[in-house]
């Protein structure tokens, strides 16, 4: 025989060796559920209707929130701090110092000139 023949028979006797080896197939199993397939479809129902379910928190722009104090008073606060003179000194800003302001916010001096010109009326 040729070594050709000799190869075809050996590669043949593999095919035929793995082909015997291979898993049978025993079908698709059979579902277990604790639910009926109504049940299921109602539950699917009712999550495709349900409002809002793909909206992610905040996506549709800022929440509201629950509003401790007033906004005049906040505004105020915001706008004396912003004026102060010495808004950008800390204690910090010098090894062993202490920061006093002696001078007086622009906010408060405007509120008594005209608190003193409302009492001169």
């Amino acid at each position: 025989m040729k070594t050709s023949h000799l190869f075809a028979a050996a590669a043949l006797a593999f095919v035929a060796a793995t082909g015997a080896q291979a898993e049978t197939y025993d079908g698709v199993q059979a579902p277990v559920s604790a639910m009926k397939r109504a049940d299921v479809e109602a539950q699917a129902i009712n999550a495709a209707n349900a409002k809002d379910q793909n909206v992610v928190r905040g996506s549709r722009g800022a929440e509201t929130v629950a509003v401790s104090r007033d906004r005049a008073g906040v505004e105020a606060e915001a706008i004396r701090a912003a004026a102060a003179p010495d808004q950008n000194v800390s204690s910090g800003s010098r090894v062993n110092s202490k920061v006093i302001s002696t001078m007086q916010n622009p906010v408060d001096a405007r509120a008594e000139a005209a608190k003193s010109n409302a009492s001169k009326l």
